[in-house]
């Protein structure tokens, strides 16, 4: 702490400078920890198509990957993989730092055919929602996943 008077020796009757903060090192968002304690929670804002936007997305995003990083091992190599009391946890540490909302829920997505798509019909679009939610669909797509992970080289490779 530095003074702003050198010749004040008391210093509850200094005033202070600001200090610069060093931006090296590791982010641990303390201004969301800080909020988080005394109650405060921004609210996340979605645009049209699901995705959030905003200082608060930003925000919340990066304190997403402050979360990864403190609670998820660096052995765990898949988001999929983990187990899914610990993404729980993530997810209420989120709860309780940021109103998400119901905008970042997938299955909303799929009430209705993507803008670029304009063409498709409700009725077609609810076939193939149907189609692709369904368990035969479900033991399919594992089926060809499980294939996929075992092959060395990917197809898109030139």
């Amino acid at each position: 702490m530095r003074f702003t008077s050198s010749s004040e020796k008391d210093p509850s009757s200094a005033t202070f400078d600001e200090v610069k903060k060093s931006t090296c090192g590791i982010n641990r968002m303390s201004r969301v920890v800080k909020r988080k304690i005394q109650r405060i929670k921004p609210v996340v804002e979605y645009n049209k198509s699901g995705r959030p936007h905003g200082k608060a997305a930003i925000e919340m995003q990066s304190y997403i990957g402050v979360l990864a990083r403190t609670r998820v091992l660096l052995v765990d190599k898949n988001w999929t993989q983990l187990p899914k009391d610990l993404k729980e946890q993530i997810w209420e540490a989120i709860q309780m730092a940021y109103v998400v909302g119901e905008g970042g829920k997938k299955m909303e997505k799929l009430k209705e055919p993507p803008q670029l798509y304009n063409f498709i019909e409700k009725s077609q679009w609810d076939a193939f929602v149907g189609s692709r939610l369904s368990p035969d669909f479900e033991d399919v797509h594992s089926e060809q996943s499980k294939r996929r992970e075992k092959c060395e080289y990917n197809h898109r490779l030139s």
